[in-house]
C-alpha cells in the first residue's frame, strides 16, 4: 500500500533531481535497481524527434546509456516499439516469447544482445497515456541482475498496481518541473524577455517595460535561442514553455 506521506513527498518535490532520487530508491525496494525514463513532445510518424529534446532520466551506468541512447539502439528496442503502440504495463516475458518464436528483426537481436551484455534481461515497461499525438512517455524498470523474469512477474502480481500508480504520478510530476536536458538553462533575463514575448509584447514594448534598449532585448533573445538550440524566437518560447523554463517562481 502506498503511504499518503510518500505520495505527498512525490507531489511536492521541488526539483526533478529530488523527485528522481526518491523514485529510484522506492523502485529499488521492489527489486528494480535501474530505471530509464523517456519523454518526447516531438514525435512525428515513426520518429521520436531529436534526442537532444528528449526528457531522459536514468540511473543506468554510462556504459549502458552511451550505447542504448548515444548509439541509437533505443530506436530498435522491442520494448520501445511496444511502448509507442500501447499504454499501460508490460512484462518483459514477451521478449522471451519473441526470441523463442524467432520473430525478432536483426536490429532487435542486436539490442537484445547488448542488453544481455549489461545484465538487462528481466523487468517491466510502463507506457504512459499520451495527451497529444506528438507526445510519448514511458519508463523501463530493470530488475536486479540476480533476478529472473519469474521473480519480477511474482512481484508485479503482488505490487504491480501500486508500482504503476507511483510511476504515473512521477511522470505527471515531471511534466510540471523545469528540465532543460541537453539545452542550457535560461538566465533570469532571458526567461523574462521570452515571457514578455509569450505575452505578445514587441521588442520595443519589452525594452520600455524593462528600461533597456531594443538592441539589448534582441541580444537576450538571441542568447535565449542559442541556449535552447532553436532558430526562431517563436520556437524558443514554445521550447522554454515545454521545458517549464518560463513563468516559474524563483527558488
Amino acid at each position: 500500500m502506498i503511504s499518503s506521506r510518500y505520495l505527498d513527498a512525490l507531489t511536492t518535490a521541488a526539483s526533478i533531481e529530488e523527485l528522481w532520487d526518491m523514485h529510484t530508491q522506492r523502485m529499488a525496494g521492489y527489486g528494480f535497481d535501474r530505471l530509464l525514463y523517456g519523454f518526447t513532445r516531438y514525435r512525428s510518424g515513426s520518429s521520436l524527434g531529436d534526442p537532444d529534446d528528449f526528457v531522459i532520466l536514468t540511473n543506468h551506468p554510462d556504459s549502458y546509456t552511451d550505447g542504448f541512447i548515444g548509439r541509437g539502439l533505443y530506436k530498435h528496442a522491442p520494448m520501445t516499439r511496444w511502448a509507442l503502440d500501447h499504454e499501460g504495463s508490460c512484462s518483459w516475458r514477451i521478449m522471451a516469447e519473441k526470441i523463442a518464436s524467432n520473430t525478432l528483426s536483426e536490429e532487435e537481436k542486436q539490442v537484445v544482445i547488448f542488453n544481455l551484455s549489461h545484465k538487462v534481461h528481466a523487468g517491466y515497461s510502463i507506457s504512459f497515456r499520451s495527451l497529444s499525438p506528438r507526445s510519448k512517455g514511458a519508463i523501463a524498470l530493470t530488475a536486479r541482475a540476480d533476478m529472473v523474469q519469474d521473480d519480477v512477474d511474482a512481484i508485479w502480481a503482488e505490487h504491480g498496481t501500486d508500482i504503476t500508480v507511483m510511476n504515473n504520478i512521477v511522470h505527471l510530476k515531471i511534466m510540471t518541473l523545469p528540465y532543460h536536458g541537453a539545452s542550457r538553462g535560461l538566465t533570469r533575463r532571458q526567461r523574462e524577455v521570452l515571457e514578455w514575448v509569450g505575452d505578445g509584447k514587441t521588442t520595443q514594448d519589452i525594452a520600455m517595460l524593462l528600461g533597456l534598449t531594443p538592441a539589448t532585448i534582441e541580444k537576450h533573445l538571441r542568447l535565449a535561442r542559442e541556449a535552447l538550440s532553436v532558430e526562431t524566437t517563436a520556437q524558443a518560447v514554445l521550447k522554454a514553455a515545454f521545458q517549464n523554463q518560463m513563468f516559474v517562481l524563483e527558488p
